[in-house]
């Protein structure tokens, strides 16, 4: 194959592109020839050899909920693909860890402890951010609990009040905050993370349940209103991982086999399944993806 067209382009068109390329900067392109550069470029070896490197190239990504699980997971793996990252949670000695562990595999990161259900926190989470690198690029709202579980009438509404602080108004805080940077950078990438719960529920999820649906709601309103700005915000929806959420849960380990045998994999997943997805809606390779979910399941949506 000679290059990546497959059919020969007009003049206009070929301008077109080229000015489409540009636009996205190097990251997409940098080290992919266009038809007639090369006669043996092979796409294969170009996804084997340069990918992981060059998708957040330069980056500046803020990943809240950063110190454990899905966060911790994707924080390493943005890292490594060449992101500056800065970690927000509470717990500052799992954060200074995890900063120590991206730094001897020479990677950029910083950590802010922060409590998401606080605004002041996340003001000073943002103006820290900007202080340290002068912009904000990509945002992964990944903060969560799963607690409040049960039938929905014998829910505490002091459960259900700090369940909604921690799932929905965080993420709420969180935009409110990054937009107006993101504006000011000339645009950027928002992945909330939802839930499969954000599409089903299950028995005694019913408040997990409808704040992961509001996640959905406040993604796809903030996708239209921004888009004009160039801020794309977008879901990621996991299925049953194996996080230390399931620790602080009643039989939690019973229930999260319980829910990966109901997959068609049968299985549950490792973090890491779920931060090469995340680390692509937060890299310009989704450049036309917003106002949606992408979910991360193992099937278990499917049936």
């Amino acid at each position: 194959m000679d290059g990546l067209e497959l059919v020969k382009a007009s003049p206009r068109r070929r301008e077109r592109r080229d000015e489409h390329r540009r636009s996205l900067g190097p990251l997409l392109f940098a080290v992919v020839p266009s038809a007639g550069d090369s006669q043996s470029f092979d796409p294969f070896q170009y996804l084997l050899h340069g990918v992981e490197i060059a998708m957040l190239s330069n980056k500046v990504v803020l990943i809240t909920g950063a110190t454990s699980g899905i966060g911790a997971a994707t924080a390493i793996a943005a890292a490594r693909a060449g992101a500056k990252v800065v970690l927000a949670a509470r717990r500052q000695e799992m954060g200074d860890a995890l900063v120590a562990r991206i730094k001897v595999e020479g990677g950029n990161a910083l950590f802010v402890r922060t409590d998401v259900t606080v605004e002041a926190d996340i003001q000073a989470l943002i103006e820290r951010t900007v202080e340290a690198h002068g912009r904000l690029d990509s945002v992964f709202n990944n903060a969560g609990i799963a607690t409040a579980l049960g039938p929905l009438a014998d829910v505490p509404v002091a459960d259900y009040l700090a369940l909604m602080q921690v799932n929905l108004h965080s993420i709420y805080l969180c935009m409110r905050y990054q937009v107006p940077i993101m504006k000011k950078g000339g645009g950027g990438s928002i992945v909330n993370c939802g839930s499969i719960a954000s599409t089903v529920s299950a028995p005694g999820f019913g408040v997990y349940a409808a704040t992961k649906h509001a996640i959905l709601g406040l993604t796809k309103s903030a996708a239209i209103d921004y888009a004009a700005d160039k801020i794309r915000v977008n879901a990621i929806l996991p299925g049953p991982v194996e996080t230390e959420i399931w620790d602080h849960m009643q039989s939690g380990e019973q229930v999260l086999d319980a829910f990966g045998a109901a997959t068609l994999m049968k299985r549950y997943a490792h973090p890491d399944e779920i931060a090469r997805p995340a680390v692509f809606l937060l890299s310009d390779w989704s450049s036309y993806m917003t106002g949606t979910q992408l979910t991360v399941d193992g099937g278990y949506t499917a049936v």
